[in-house]
């Protein structure tokens, strides 16, 4: 057993203690092989598949926006198998009430009383498919569990596991029979990302893996960490060091989203937060303990676009949330203090 008991960071950053703790092997290896599993069953995706498990690692949930067919399970079903946790899946419809999601109380005649039966959202991995093909209320029914990691039926709150990582799928908007994901919501995902079509390369490979039989079922992986472990791992991650001088940096961005003519809402405190802690994922999975600028940068179009709302007039011009942002970050000043630190 190797004990890992000293991580590098900054020369001058005498203040900042080092992690010390017991690890098979040091987390970030852990880390790329989960990613190495992962992508054995998802080719090609290894940028989404780091993105993913950033978010994860902080914490956060993840809303992937694409088209039908491209893998958004797959991937919701490996991770659940590299962590070992127990994976549910719910299919949203039009019809679906707030209690299919949350679960209820139902009568049981041997004992006379109710019951509380768990709904799906009882689990450590849940993929919630095609969330904009459901209502609003239903819609609404992820808010509590996103944030407060609880559910509240009968007026008895319920904690969810621990962990809990909710990955959410939407079609594009403009397909039928689809309902627009209210601000309050879209807000509470940490991420919002896009699989994509496979390469030619990788669908030929895909392809070539179904007629040879080979399984390519991501319910087949062996778990690469405990769910202890993963719990683990998600504390260590919050102790990366940020410079502070990087603190009101990010703020300054955030707060340009909120005064931008071509925007018409900003970013929230929420995804100020948000920024910071999938930014400090980042560095803990290239197994630093200390924060660069490129990973607040690594980060921004991920956490901060799909928070953004862009004015008609400008987004009838071609102007969208993630170029409005990329104009912001070149336009705001990084302190000299941490500009050194950028990646060569």
């Amino acid at each position: 057993m190797t004990t890992v008991t000293s991580y590098e960071r900054w020369p001058e950053d005498e203040g900042v203690r080092s992690s010390t703790g017991e690890w098979h092997e040091p987390p970030e290896l852990l880390l790329e092989r989960m990613k190495g599993k992962i992508g054995s069953v998802l080719y090609g995706k290894e940028e989404v598949i780091t993105k993913v498990l950033a978010a994860f690692l902080a914490g956060g949930h993840v809303l992937l926006e694409d088209v039908p067919g491209v893998g958004k399970t797959m991937l919701a079903r490996a991770f659940a198998a590299v962590i070992g946790g127990q994976f549910k899946r719910i299919q949203l419809t039009a019809d679906m009430q707030p209690a299919d999601v949350t679960g209820g109380s139902v009568w049981d005649g041997r004992s006379g009383s109710f019951l509380f039966v768990p709904g799906p959202i009882m689990a450590n991995v849940v993929l919630a498919d095609e969330l904009n093909r459901t209502p609003p209320r239903t819609q609404s029914a992820l808010l509590e569990a996103m944030e407060e990691r609880c559910v509240t039926t009968d007026g008895e709150s319920r904690k969810l596991p621990d962990p809990f990582m909710l990955i959410a799928t939407q079609n594009p908007w403009d397909y039928e029979g689809t309902f627009a994901l209210p601000e309050a919501q879209t807000d509470r995902f940490m991420m919002r990302l896009s699989i994509g079509y496979p390469s030619v390369e990788h669908e030929v490979r895909l392809l070539a893996a179904m007629a040879d039989n080979r399984s390519i079922d991501p319910a087949s992986l062996k778990p690469v960490v405990a769910v202890e472990e993963w719990r683990r791992m998600q504390r260590e991650c919050r102790t990366v060091h940020v410079h502070p001088d990087l603190l009101p940096y990010a703020v300054a961005i955030v707060s340009e989203t909120r005064k931008a003519t071509e925007l018409a809402a900003g970013a929230s405190p929420r995804a100020s937060r948000d920024w910071l802690r999938a930014a400090q994922a980042t560095a803990y999975m290239e197994g630093r303990r200390f924060l660069l600028p490129d990973d607040l940068l690594a980060t921004a179009e991920p956490v901060l676009a799909h928070r953004l709302t862009v004015q008609p007039a400008y987004a009838a011009s071609g102007q969208t949330a993630a170029t409005v942002l990329e104009r912001i970050i070149r336009s705001t000043p990084m302190p000299a203090s941490v500009a050194g630190r950028r990646r060569r």
